[in-house]
């Protein structure tokens, strides 16, 4: 690592890469422009970790939240240019603070909002943070958040609804009703007879494309509840005969159902 990547401001923690940073730009593609920019990077991991430490109680792992840092450093080192004239702090707290915030509002809500409805929700939501404090605690309504905001009572309320994609109601919830219940008491689950049902239904479609004997000898299998010995003895043919004739349909009746699917 260069000296000067390892050297630290005399005001704050940020390391002083500047002339890192002038060298890298003059420096052409090969092993030492890699080793450098490989020093500067490691120089700033600690601040890109800092930053999303801001992050670690908003529901998401410390260790994603540091991969999402490293990685918007990375990108800022690699897109900056001190020839434009402003310095990397100024450019890199921001990409980075940017690329966190982008990872909530992208991949952690609960429900798939639009992007232009996130935004009205974060506007609607410190609007009202803001007048619940001003107003002494008392929920704002959507005339006040509107009038704070200057949008429509319309989007405010959007705003408001996409609020519940973040934070979903617990299935041990109490639903008031009739007679209180938790929440999961009411959410239906699929019925496994529903499935049977469809599945008799297309296999009734197969069965009737098969001979008649092999539909005699399902019948007796499965209706009567007769052995393969017994039906054998009824059919005429060995056990092993009516073992293999059961085997190759319900191959055939299975490759059905599947196709049916």
């Amino acid at each position: 690592m260069s000296a000067t990547a390892t050297r630290h401001r005399r005001h704050d923690d940020t390391p002083d890469t500047d002339g890192d940073f002038a060298r890298l730009s003059r420096l052409p593609s090969g092993p030492e422009r890699d080793a450098l920019r490989e020093a500067i990077i490691c120089a700033w991991l600690p601040v890109a970790k800092r930053l999303a430490l801001r992050f670690r109680n908003k529901g998401e792992n410390m260790e994603d939240l540091t991969q999402v840092a490293s990685l918007a450093l990375v990108k800022a080192v690699d897109r900056y240019d001190p020839d434009l004239g402003h310095a990397f702090p100024s450019y890199a707290i921001p990409v980075i603070t940017g690329e966190l915030k982008r990872h909530f509002r992208d991949y952690l809500w609960t429900l798939h909002v639009p992007r232009n409805i996130q935004e009205v929700r974060s506007r609607t939501r410190s609007a009202r943070d803001a007048l619940e404090q001003e107003l002494g605690g008392r929920t704002p309504t959507i005339t006040e958040i509107s009038t704070r905001t200057g949008m429509p009572k319309e989007d405010v309320m959007a705003g408001l609804e996409a609020s519940a994609s973040c934070t979903p109601l617990s299935l041990n919830a109490a639903v008031q009703g009739a007679e209180e219940r938790l929440l999961a008491e009411t959410v239906g689950a699929d019925d496994a007879a529903i499935e049977r049902v469809v599945n008799r239904e297309a296999l009734r479609a197969l069965i009737t494309h098969l001979s008649e004997q092999d539909r005699y000898v399902l019948y007796l299998r499965f209706f009567v509840g007769l052995s393969q010995s017994q039906i054998g003895e009824i059919l005429g043919f060995s056990q092993m005969h009516i073992s293999r004739r059961l085997s190759r349909l319900y191959s055939e009746l299975r490759q059905g159902l599947l196709a049916h699917a």
